[in-house]
């Protein structure tokens, strides 16, 4: 036997009618979505999956398998942010989804990979190690996607992070499982330097330490080095390839070398902007009202003329 409740709320919902009166329901509009806004999706979901076969390499003890993860991640990472402006597909739910991909791939990942690797023989302390890291990861992160939408930023700063971003810190924090490759003898004190910089790495991105950001190198190519550039890159790729802890163990320490020339880079350009600042003081006083600019007189020149 059918309820009063089905008949007052569910028999008219069922033939499209609103409950709430003689009017009809609306119709559902559903909005296609244009190809050039999943691309850059599919790219960061596809990042975030090497990054959690990462994972899995680590829990099967195959690191040289679990670094290479991280290093593709990192590549798609790299290249999401710039097809989604080339393709004009920016949004905020990628935006949104490339951070939460950021956090899992350069936080987290690196994080296990060295817990398993080594640090694991340290017990609780490497384990609070590697959680610090992937708790700075993901703090920097925030504050990226905090710090980007400031309006009162200068536009030169955007030449620089605040900070070592994530996906340098995770290729970097690395380091000793690219040494450890290269035939360096795993020991206890490998273990106890590895701990001391993952926390140092950690700290290195939550610092306030400026860093290039690179974002606008190669946004442009000069039409007489399109091919040298290929062909660099084609070497770059074969290198990674065939000596792949190598280049990367030296990428890494050209990396950390760079970071104070990054600082008096930043330094310099704030120098220029203070001393801009000092040179249009003096031409907005002059372009006042001239009433107020007007020089003080003295007691004398105020006083009125006595008269006689």
């Amino acid at each position: 036997m059918e309820s009063p409740l089905s008949k007052r709320y569910i028999a008219p919902m069922a033939i499209g009618q609103s409950p709430f009166g003689n009017r009809r329901l609306p119709p559902r509009h559903f909005r296609r979505i244009p190809v050039r806004t999943l691309a850059p999706n599919l790219v960061t979901l596809l990042a975030l999956c090497a990054g959690l076969t990462g994972i899995r390499m680590a829990f099967e003890n195959r690191y040289g398998l679990a670094l290479a993860a991280i290093v593709f991640a990192a590549f798609l990472d790299g290249i999401d942010g710039r097809l989604a402006r080339l393709l004009k597909g920016t949004s905020k739910f990628g935006a949104e989804l490339d951070s939460l991909s950021d956090f899992v791939n350069f936080g987290v990942a690196p994080g296990l990979i060295l817990y398993f690797w080594g640090l694991h023989d340290l017990k609780s302390a490497g384990w609070i190690a590697a959680m610090a890291f992937a708790i700075c990861a993901g703090l920097r992160l925030a504050r990226f996607n905090v710090m980007s939408a400031d309006p009162d930023r200068p536009a030169w700063a955007a030449n620089f992070f605040v900070g070592v971003p994530a996906p340098a810190g995770a290729i970097i924090v690395l380091l000793p499982i690219y040494a450890a490759f290269l035939g360096l003898p795993r020991s206890a004190f490998l273990t106890w330097v590895t701990l001391a910089y993952t926390l140092a790495i950690a700290a290195l991105m939550v610092s306030r330490l400026p860093v290039f950001s690179g974002k606008r190198i190669g946004t442009r190519v000069p039409p007489e080095m399109v091919g040298p550039v290929i062909i660099l890159l084609v070497l770059f790729v074969a290198m990674l390839i065939a000596y792949p802890w190598i280049i990367l163990t030296i990428g890494t320490l050209c990396y950390l070398a760079s970071l104070p020339f990054g600082w008096l880079s930043y330094r310099s350009y704030e120098e220029r902007a203070r001393q801009g600042k000092a040179a249009e003081a003096p031409a907005t006083a002059a372009s006042q009202p001239n009433g107020a600019n007007r020089l003080q007189l003295t007691d004398d020149e105020e006083r009125p003329p006595r008269l006689n």
